[in-house]
C-alpha cells in the first residue's frame, strides 16, 4: 500500500474535528473516584522463570469497580533500592503473555509493569483477566461493547484499569513512584495517551502507532478493523450515529492528549491503515506538553518502527527517567 492519508506537511498541521464533551473532566473524575473507593489490593507473587538477569512477579490488583486485573512486574535481578518504572499497555486482542516475555525495560535497569487487558488475551498473546461486565448488542470485538452510553462503554473500564495499574506499580517498594513512564503500541499506545491525561505526575509518555485517537476521522478514513467494527455496528443499527459519536468523544485520545503534562515520544507510519497517520498526528498536535517529538516511518504499515522505535525509545526515555531524580 502506498501513501493514502495526508501529505506529511499537512499532517503536521492537522487538527481533529472531535468535539470534547462539556463534562469530560467531571466524567473521568467520577469514574476514577468510584474505583478508588475500592482498595487497590496490589499483590506481587514471585514466579520462577528460569531467567537469571531479572526477577518476575505475578501481579493482581483492583481495577475498574474493584474488579481483579492481572499483570507482570519485572525488575533487574539484585535490585535493592527503588528504581524508575515503565508501565506498559498492550495491543488489541492480546494479553500479558508468559512471564519470560518482557525483558526490554528491566534489561535497561528499570522496573517494568505490564498490565493484562480485561476480556482480551486471545488474539495474539494469552491473557488472564476476565471482563465480568456485560453489555447490550455489540459487533464482534471490543469497539462497540456498550458503545451507546459512556457509562457502559468497554474502554471506560479499560482506561480505569490502566490508571489503577500505574498506582499498583507505584505501590511496590522497589519502585521510585516519582519516576514513572507509560508506553504501549497500537491499543497500548491509545491507552498510554489516555493515562497521560488522567495521571498528572508522569515523567515520560511513549505511545507507538496509537489507536483510539480522532474517532471522527478514523471511522471514516479506513476500512480496517478494529475501527471498522464501529462502522459495521452502525450499518446494522441505523440512526444511532450521533449517539455513538457522543460516547466515543469521552474516550478520544485527542482530548486526553490536550491534558498531558509529561514529555512524549510518539511514532507513526505513513502507510498505516489500521491507525492512520492523521489520527496519530491529531493526538500529537493536541498534546499538551511542549517537549514532544514524533518518529515517522515513511514506508511502514501498522508494524511501525518495530525494533528501530525501541532503539529510539532507549535513547530517549532513560534520560528523562533519570533526570527526574
Amino acid at each position: 500500500m502506498t501513501l493514502f492519508d495526508m501529505p506529511l506537511d499537512r499532517l503536521r498541521e492537522y487538527r481533529s474535528a472531535s468535539v470534547e464533551p462539556e463534562d469530560f473532566d467531571a466524567f473521568w473524575a467520577k469514574t476514577l473516584g468510584a474505583s478508588r473507593e475500592h482498595a487497590l489490593d496490589a499483590r506481587f507473587e514471585r514466579v520462577a522463570t528460569g531467567l537469571t538477569t531479572v526477577e518476575t512477579y505475578d501481579v493482581t490488583f483492583s481495577g475498574f469497580d474493584g474488579q481483579p486485573v492481572k499483570g507482570w512486574f519485572v525488575v533487574p535481578a539484585g535490585v535493592t533500592e527503588p528504581v524508575p518504572v515503565v508501565v506498559e499497555f498492550l495491543g488489541y486482542g492480546g494479553g500479558r503473555g508468559l512471564a519470560h516475555g518482557h525483558l526490554l525495560w528491566a534489561s535497561a535497569g528499570f522496573a517494568h509493569f505490564v498490565m493484562d487487558t480485561r476480556g482480551q488475551g486471545s488474539g495474539w498473546a494469552p491473557g488472564d483477566t476476565a471482563d465480568p461486565v456485560g453489555s447490550g448488542p455489540a459487533f464482534p470485538g471490543f469497539m462497540t461493547r456498550g458503545v451507546e452510553d459512556p457509562e457502559t462503554y468497554y474502554y471506560r473500564r479499560l482506561y480505569t484499569d490502566a490508571v489503577r495499574a500505574v498506582e499498583a506499580a507505584r505501590s511496590h517498594p522497589l519502585v521510585d513512584a516519582g519516576r514513572t513512564a507509560v508506553t504501549g503500541i497500537s491499543q497500548g499506545g491509545g491507552i498510554t495517551i489516555a493515562v497521560s491525561g488522567l495521571v498528572p505526575d508522569l515523567v515520560a509518555v511513549a505511545p507507538d502507532v496509537p489507536f483510539l485517537c480522532d474517532f471522527p476521522r478514523a471511522t471514516t478514513v479506513t476500512d480496517r478493523k478494529p475501527y471498522r467494527e464501529i462502522g459495521d455496528y452502525l450499518k446494522t443499527h441505523r440512526g444511532r450515529v450521533a449517539r455513538v459519536r457522543e460516547t466515543l468523544a469521552y474516550f478520544d485520545g485527542v482530548h486526553f492528549a490536550a491534558r498531558a503534562t509529561a514529555p512524549a515520544l510518539f511514532s507513526t507510519a505513513l502507510e498505516d491503515q489500521t491507525c492512520p497517520p492523521s489520527t496519530v498526528f491529531a493526538a500529537f498536535n493536541a498534546y499538551g506538553h511542549e517537549d514532544k517529538a514524533i518518529e515517522v516511518y515513511d514506508f511502514n504499515d501498522h508494524e511501525g518502527g518495530g525494533v528501530f522505535q525501541q532503539a529510539a525509545q532507549l535513547g530517549w526515555l532513560p534520560e528523562r527517567l533519570r533526570a527526574a531524580r
